[in-house]
């Protein structure tokens, strides 16, 4: 389904579906009408959805990120189960999708229990030795309080950050996205209703990722 020979039909559609919001067209039509047109299934409609955008959404969401290099000496705070989900499937060599603002996203998701798996330790070292790089004045991690196991998952951020020297705090709480859209702070995230309304952003995952994770299969939906 995201074999190379498939990536124009891909990016195509992703162009034609951002053509069309930012024309105003509803999501549900949108994606229906382009989705048929190139004979798209499921999971790829899924794909499109994740990686396309407004030309709006893509100018602001440009003007708010914050290079990785000026980092230093600022506070970040990282949509944690959003960033080490997507570099979990990178180190598993799954897809990882470029999407039309520059972010890296993956077609998995958490519902109900986030499950610790082989590459969740190797994610949270790479982040580690890419933050230890751009050396925040302070890094908290923001976890959704209700989904099982997140309190493993803290407890493993803080022992990551530990064996770099690094001090990190975690945090489990309700409504994670909240909290960062009305943060200060400069957030870690590809969400796309937290990067339309926060502050400034920075672009973690996929700076990891072409960081750390040579074998990463990138699928350049954006055309690129």
């Amino acid at each position: 389904m995201f074999a190379p020979a498939r990536w124009p039909r891909l990016a195509a559609a992703v162009s034609d579906y951002s053509w069309l919001l930012t024309r105003g067209y509803s999501q549900p039509s949108g994606i229906k009408l382009v989705g048929d047109r190139f004979n798209l299934n499921q999971r790829q409609r899924a794909a499109v959805l994740r990686c396309a955008c407004a030309d709006e959404a893509v100018q602001t969401r440009r003007a708010k990120e914050i290079p990785l290099a000026v980092l230093a000496g600022h506070a970040l705070w990282i949509d944690g189960f959003n960033v080490l989900t997507t570099i979990e499937v990178a180190l598993a060599g799954g897809v990882v999708l470029r999407a039309r603002d520059g972010c890296y996203r993956d077609i998995a998701s958490v519902h109900g229990t986030y499950r610790k798996v082989e590459e969740t330790r190797p994610a949270i070292a790479a982040v580690a030795r890419t933050l230890a790089k751009s050396r925040p004045a302070t890094c908290l991690w923001l976890l959704d309080r209700p989904v099982g196991n997140s309190g493993r998952l803290k407890e493993l951020l803080l022992q990551g950050a530990a064996a770099h020297g690094l001090d990190w705090t975690a945090e489990l709480v309700l409504d994670p996205d909240s909290r960062l859209i009305e943060s200060d702070a400069i957030v870690a995230s590809a969400d796309s209703a937290i990067l339309d309304r926060c502050r400034a952003w920075v672009n973690l995952a996929r700076a990891v990722i072409d960081q750390h994770v040579a074998q990463a299969r990138i699928v350049p939906m954006d055309g690129g």
